[in-house]
């Protein structure tokens, strides 16, 4: 019997890939490079199943293609990157990957958050240059982490992880989030309107969905709230803030820094970014682990089978 019709967009990790043959018959091998809308189409348009990842933009133009195809398992917990009204008008299902890149994007974002503040990035190039003439006391002041408040836009699974790893630096945690959530013994997490979270936070990290709600959540007149010595932190999607009025904040010492993982215009990193001293920058490595990423495509692997074969999808979102 002849393996259903797999899509894949983007090269995966080698267990992922070695995984496929057993169940499908992949269409084309995968590289690494961005899939143009051409070959998007002439994917959708022969395969029974598809795995995206979230910089492919699955549009209604590509879903017309898409005659024979059961499902698209986004290779993302997001999923703003697909129409899901068009999909879901075709019969197509549409899944993603929750849960497994949890813990790999909240460590990612404490890296950030005690990497901005103790200059760990400054020190480092210095370090390297062999120009450090030894320790002095006044030598690149930094700020405390511990015992400051945290505050965190976006209560649903990341946002709860890096709250939760908030308790080993003494962090009271207030949030803005649609719903409140029950504190883990012996800590306590208080629901705040997200202005006062802002106001009264010593360091803001995002964990928003990206929707026309949250596009530009983070603008001039909300960075204008925040404390001067306060730090912003994105590991969620980069269109979450206006780019240009955090440029201009972090260029007037508005607020004391940012670390971005997370672009508006990816993979465009502002130059005027680049140029400051204040901002950490990283490529998009929120799930970047191995562990992470290979189970991501496993979760995709089991949403086609369970769709092929009939049974409900795990991950559903459409």
């Amino acid at each position: 019997m002849e393996h259903p019709t797999l899509y894949v967009t983007r090269l995966l990790p080698q267990p992922v890939l070695d995984a496929i043959p057993r169940q499908y018959r992949m269409l084309t091998e995968p590289t690494d490079l961005p899939s143009t809308e051409e070959t998007l189409r002439r994917g959708f348009a022969a395969a029974q199943a598809v795995i995206c990842t979230l910089t492919d933009r699955i549009d209604a133009s590509v879903l017309s293609h898409a005659t024979k195809l059961k499902i698209i398992a986004n290779y993302a917990v997001g999923y703003n990157n697909i129409d899901l009204p068009a999909a879901a008008q075709r019969g197509i299902i549409v899944t993603n990957t929750p849960d497994v890149l949890t813990d790999a994007t909240a460590d990612l974002t404490w890296a950030l958050l005690l990497a901005l503040p103790r200059r760990v990035l400054e020190g480092d190039a210095w370090a390297r240059t062999g120009r450090w003439p030894g320790w002095t006391p006044t030598q690149m002041l930094g700020a405390d982490v511990s015992g400051k408040t945290l505050g965190i836009i976006g209560m649903g699974r990341i946002g709860q992880a890096v709250a939760q790893r908030a308790v080993g630096f003494r962090m009271p945690v207030i949030y803005a989030g649609r719903h409140s959530i029950s504190s883990p013994p012996g800590v306590s997490w208080t629901r705040r309107p997200l202005d006062d979270v802002l106001a009264e936070s010593d360091f803001v990290s995002l964990h928003v969905p990206l929707t026309e709600a949250t596009r530009h959540l983070i603008d001039r007149r909300r960075l204008a709230l925040m404390k001067p010595t306060a730090f912003l932190i994105n590991t969620s999607r980069g269109p979450v803030i206006d780019e240009a009025a955090l440029m201009s904040a972090l260029e007037t010492k508005t607020i004391a820094g940012a670390g971005l993982d997370v672009y508006e215009h990816e993979p465009v990193v502002p130059v005027r970014f680049v140029s400051l001293p204040n901002v950490i920058l990283l490529p998009h490595l929120g799930s970047a682990t191995l562990e992470t990423r290979v189970r991501m495509g496993l979760i995709c692997l089991d949403n086609i089978a369970a769709v092929l074969e009939g049974r409900p999808a795990l991950n559903q979102v459409n």
